[in-house]
Parts: C-alpha cells; structure tokens; sequence
C-alpha cells in the first residue's frame, strides 16, 4: 500500500523488551512541559479578538476603524484590508522563525528544560510591553519578544513530550502540546469576549494576561526533569538512567537505555547536524518532517479562521460581541477535536487521521467558497440562514483539522528525526512553520479582499495536494520506539532507495543502523 513501512525483524530492534508503567512523576513532567502549547494557543486566540475590537483600532489604527464603519461604502472582503495591522500578528511568527536556531543550540547543547524557561522569560517580557504599549513600535517590539518566547517553546515542547512518552501511547502524550495550545486558544477567545465591554483599556487587559501562562511555564520548568535522552546526549549517562527508570517507573530499562546510548553515539559523531540533514540518507526525515508537513500545516488554511476569527465573522457581518462569541465555538470546536485524537491517534494511527479528515477539510473549503461566491461581497449583510450555516461549516472544518493536522503537524515530525538530527531537525520545523504562518498572517486579509471567495478555493487545492502527499510517502508511526523510527524508511517503497545497506551505515556510525 502506498505510504506503508513495517518493522524489519532482522534489523537488530529491541522495541519488544522496552517496559514501562504510567507514575506521577511521568504525568507530572508531560503535564509541565506540555504547557509550552499554552503560550502559543493563548497568543493564536487573543490576537484576533484584540484586532477587531474598536478602542484597540482607535488607538493605533483609526484609519481601519474609520473604514469598518464605512460597512455600506465599499466591498466587504476588504474592511480589515491594512498591512500594518496584519504586520502586528505576522511580526511574531516572524521573530520566531528566527529564534528558532538559536533555541536548537540551546536544545541540544543545554536541554529541553533550558529552552523552554527561556520561552517563558522572553514571551512574559513580550506580554507586558504589549499590555503597556504606547504606540505601534511598543506593540510591535512586544510581538518581536513573544515571537522568541514562541520559537523557543515550540522548538522543545514537542521533542521533550516525544522523549519523556513511551512509545505505545507517545501519540496521545506528544498531542498535550496541541491540546494545552487549543485551551490557549480556547481561554483567550473567552477572555476577548469578556474584556469587549471594558472600555478604553479592555484590550490591554487581553494581551497583558499571556503572562500568566508564561509565569506558570516559568515555575514548572524549575521543576522539571531533563529526558532521558538529552542528559545521554550531553554525556550524563547514570544521571539520565535514573530518570529513565523514574518515569518509566521500572528498574527493567536496559534495552531502551541501550538504544538512547547507541543513539548517542550517533549524535556525537554528526558535528555539523543541520548540514547533516541535507545527506541523502536523511532525505525522508527532510522531505517530511523539516519541509513538507510544516508547511502544509498552516497552508491549510486554519490558522487564518485562529487569526482573525472575529475580524472574519465581523466581515461576515456578525456583531462585535456575536464574532468573538462564534470565536468561542470554533475554539470549543478545536478542544473536542483534540481530545478525539489524542485518545485515539495511537488506536487507528497517523495516516488515517490525515487522510480522512482531509476529505472533510476539502469539502468544507469548497462549500464556504461556494456559499460566500453566491450570498456575500455586495455591500449588505449575510442572511441569517447563510451566516449559522457558514458557522457550522467551519466548526466541522475546526473539527477536522483539530483531529489531524492540528496536533499531528507537531506529533510527527517529532517523531521522524533520529537524535543526531533532532534538535537541528525540529528547528527547520519550526522555522518553516512560522515562515508559512507569518505569510498566512501578513497576506490573509489581503488575499480576501482580492480573491474573495477564492481564497477558499485555494485551500481546497491545496488539501488535495498534502492529502496526496501523505498517502503516497508518510509511512505509519504508531506505537514504534522513537530512536526505531529510522528502520521504517528502509522498507518504504519510495525512501528505501536513500537509505543507505545497514552493514555501511553501522560501519560510519557506531552502533546505530539508518
């Protein structure tokens, strides 16, 4: 079948004598470390809401507010049309992408715990500034510090929650990241919601409150154990097999020990891990991971409903308060959807969760495009009938994507790179996703009011092309050993021609077959 790979028994895997049982101490680091998502989710949800609410536009950006009264002037898709107020969300991811190299150094050299303590030092700094802005460069100076706080949690949440999880539930544990973001998401809409009503200064309110996630990242990752993994790579061998042994809550850990030394080895001897990446042998983990499923994450088109979900449903012709509250829904929407996949990703796999929920995610493209096609753009408001139905279709669209591409766009490529690559590996993920969510953010709005319903038909095209994508060369990785998952691709009937014969990949890196 296309995309499928399977465990060879001959290649020397110990998967079969990995133990382990859940304790409190494992839940305890996987709930902390998880919240890094908090900061990203809560930072998705506010800014939209702040956006479209009139003091902030007052403040800053008058000329906006002047043309969203002008409701009956001039085409609806083009009210929120205005490059510097789209420059105040896109200007984040932007600063993340970038900080994203150095939060790999820092990863890999200093720790997961590391760099998550300092996303929660930089997007605290940026939440204050933003909440005390003054004027456009206040605002903007603060997006740049959340942006650093954003790379540095993105870059190891998602390493450190793969690590941390044994293999047989690492799905569901590595999707704390997407769920602790949809709660962000999920807090953020309501705080927008109630904040509307606090005239002038509501708006500071909402922006100032993502430092409380980021004080409780803070205090957590005081806490926090390293994993495992990290503590070997950084020479610490009997302080990372008493961690081993806690969270797996078993003395019996000496085959998965093994595996992280022989994976350690591997990683000393690659000096140069992002060039690394570039080797033939490494083009499945490049294709999929670094490049083809980040990018195609945010060219969903979901991220840009998170974005301006109120400033949407406004131009939809919803009320201010009716706008952040559909905001609400969809953002409910998300949660259910998480939670879905979360306990079942490891039950059916990876596969099946893109591929059928991109068939919901295309369809509900081409009807909202249809419907806007033929209802909206002429200068009134929607009926009553065409909004709730475009309301419900981009719940089932939230509900779809919150069950696939949203956590699975992080699970996976968690999953793909073997240690000597991974923090390298997980900073080109990060950093194509922030490429394609700040041109997402910058050119969305844009886009709606020169493409109109079109846009939506664009994303359409595009959910065929990644479903495609996915069926034909992302082999399943459920339920197999993290420092294993490299054995996949030698049975794959795409990847299998890069990967180098066992014998030669063992002979140039001791103990570790590719």
């Amino acid at each position: 079948m296309a995309g499928g790979g399977v465990m060879d028994s001959n290649t020397g895997a110990r998967a079969h004598l990995y133990e382990y049982r859940i304790t409190s101490y494992f839940i305890f680091a996987c709930i902390v470390g998880s919240m890094g998502g908090s900061l990203f989710g809560y930072d998705l949800g506010v800014s939209g809401g702040v956006t479209s609410m009139d003091d902030f536009l007052k403040e800053f950006f008058p000329h906006v507010y002047i043309r969203k009264q002008e409701h009956l002037t001039e085409t609806d898709y083009c009210k929120y049309d205005n490059q510097i107020l789209t420059l105040f969300t896109s200007s984040l991811y932007i600063a993340a992408l970038i900080s994203t190299f150095g939060a790999s150094y820092v990863t890999r050299n200093k720790g997961r715990r590391i760099s998550i303590i300092c996303g929660s030092i930089s997007f605290f700094a940026g939440a204050i500034l933003n909440a005390s802005a003054q004027n456009i460069l206040m605002l903007i100076i603060g997006r740049l510090l959340l942006g650093v706080g954003i790379g540095f949690g993105n870059q190891a949440v998602p390493l450190y929650l793969s690590e941390m999880a044994p293999a047989k539930i690492r799905g569901a544990v590595n999707q704390l990241f997407q769920l602790t973001t949809c709660l962000g998401i999920w807090v953020a809409n309501f705080v927008n919601y109630g904040v509307e009503r606090i005239h002038p200064w509501g708006w500071r309110l909402s922006l100032g409150l993502a430092a409380v996630p980021a004080t409780l990242m803070f205090v957590g990752g005081l806490f926090l154990p390293e994993t495992p993994n990290s503590l070997v790579e950084q020479g610490k061998l009997e302080e990372g097999r008493k961690v081993l042994e806690r969270v797996r809550g078993t003395p019996k850990v000496d085959a998965e020990f093994q595996d992280l030394i022989d994976a350690s080895r591997a990683a000393k001897a690659i000096k140069h891990p992002f060039r690394n990446l570039l080797l033939r042998k490494n083009r499945p983990q490049l294709v999929l991971g670094a490049l083809g499923i980040p990018a195609f994450q945010q060219l969903t088109g979901m991220n840009s409903i998170l974005f301006y979900a109120p400033v949407f449903f406004q131009t939809l012709g919803f009320g201010s308060g009716t706008s952040l509250y559909s905001s609400v829904i969809t953002s409910s929407a998300l949660v259910v959807a998480t939670l879905i996949s979360m306990f079942l990703v490891d039950k059916f796999g990876r596969r099946k969760f893109f591929l059928e929920a991109g068939c919901e995610l295309f369809l509900c493209s081409v009807a909202t495009a249809i419907t806007l096609a033929l209802e909206f753009g002429q200068g009134k408001m929607l009926p009553k009938g065409t909004g709730i139905f475009l309301v419900i279709v981009i719940c089932i669209f939230v509900l779809a994507y919150g069950r696939s591409w949203g956590p699975l766009g992080w699970l996976v490529p968690s999953e793909l790179f073997p240690l000597e690559t991974r923090s390298a590996g997980q900073s080109m993920v990060v950093c194509v996703n922030m490429i394609f969510t700040a041109l997402i953010a910058q050119c969305f709005l844009a886009a709606l009011c020169h493409l109109k319903y079109g846009i939506f038909l664009v994303f359409a095209g595009l959910i065929f092309i990644m479903s495609s994508f996915i069926y034909f060369l992302l082999p399943e990785t459920k339920q197999v050993p993290i420092e294993e998952i490299h054995l996949l691709y030698q049975s794959h009937w795409f990847w299998k021609r890069f990967c180098e014969p066992e014998g030669r990949a063992a002979a140039e890196l001791p103990g570790h077959s590719v």
